[in-house]
């Protein structure tokens, strides 16, 4: 069963403690089954242009959230891991799946702003290899109630990590990105890969394939499929060549989910954020998108 999110704008002006919370009853109230949000830490010049001010922090929305909410499962699309301490991330991640009874998902990447990078003194160069080394942290922090690493990029001995999470072994871990370093991780640690706008094509006859390959060669089974997508309605179908998935007439947008769902996708959230800030919208707008989206899709339930 493929099941549907949104991703909530976290960021620029109209993002307000009363929009988020707008948003996170709108997802829960129309059947939605997990809300997302992005994460940055410290908005360089480039990161602003895309995601202007103000940028709320995922984890702490988040939690806040989980008090305001019943159903709907919540999560980072995707936590840039390298950014923070793993014990942190384990321990807040914890704390959110507790607070919220077990409905929190970790969406993680690498990121992608040197600048930064840069500003939180953290090597851009060294972002995968950071990135696995923590996520393994982040996981045996979850699963052992003390833990030691002696690793590249951090050090710690006999730290205490409760409390534990609700879900078991521990909350789901959603892989980000599509290079090949991307797919071994998912592959190695995720319980999805976290693919965002993918091109529909290569997914089914590149990216799946090779996700398939290197759980085979990690010794695990195949990491579930969790893609994130565009949510843009137009008034006519868009010519086929380089449409984004996600992006045309209802038809075409319903075409691509029942695409996903032949894949065997288990989720699919939908983006509605604009690839330019200057074009967003009222969050009513968004919404009006989504249910039309959601009427008569080729999903069996949310």
């Amino acid at each position: 069963m493929t099941r549907l999110g949104v991703n909530v704008p976290n960021f620029g002006p109209t993002a307000t403690p009363d929009n988020l919370l707008a948003w996170a009853r709108f997802a829960e109230d129309a059947g939605f089954a997990v809300a997302m949000m992005s994460d940055h830490v410290a908005p360089t010049p480039d990161v602003a242009a895309i995601y202007p001010d103000p940028f709320y922090d995922p984890f702490t929305t988040l939690s806040w959230l989980a008090g305001l909410t019943e159903r709907i499962e919540l999560g980072t699309t995707v936590a840039i891991l390298p950014y923070r301490h793993p014990l942190l991330t384990a321990r807040a991640a914890a704390n959110i799946d507790r607070f919220s009874g077990g409905r929190f998902v970790l969406g993680v990447g690498v990121g992608w702003s040197e600048p930064e990078y840069t500003a939180l003194g953290v090597p851009f160069r060294d972002r995968g290899k950071i990135t696995d080394e923590y996520l393994a942290a982040v996981i045996d922090a979850w699963t052992s109630p003390r833990v030691s690493l002696a690793g590249d990029h951090a050090r710690y001995r006999d730290v205490s990590t409760g409390p534990r999470a609700v879900r078991s072994p521990h909350p789901p871990v959603w892989v980000g990105g599509s290079s090949p370093a991307a797919l071994r991780r998912a592959a190695r640690f995720g319980d999805a890969w976290h693919p965002i706008n993918p091109n529909l094509d290569w997914l089914r006859d590149t990216g799946l394939p090779a996700l398939r390959a290197a759980a085979r060669a990690a010794g695990r089974p195949a990491p579930a499929l969790a893609a994130r997508i565009r949510a843009r309605l137009s008034a006519r179908a868009l010519p086929p060549a380089g449409r984004p998935a996600g992006v045309g007439s209802v038809a075409q947008v319903h075409d691509d989910l029942a695409r996903l769902v032949e894949m065997g996708a288990a989720y699919v959230v939908l983006d509605t954020n604009p690839d330019d800030p200057a074009d967003r919208r009222p969050a009513e707008h968004d919404w009006d998108t989504l249910r039309t989206i959601v009427e008569r899709a080729p999903v069996p339930a949310l």
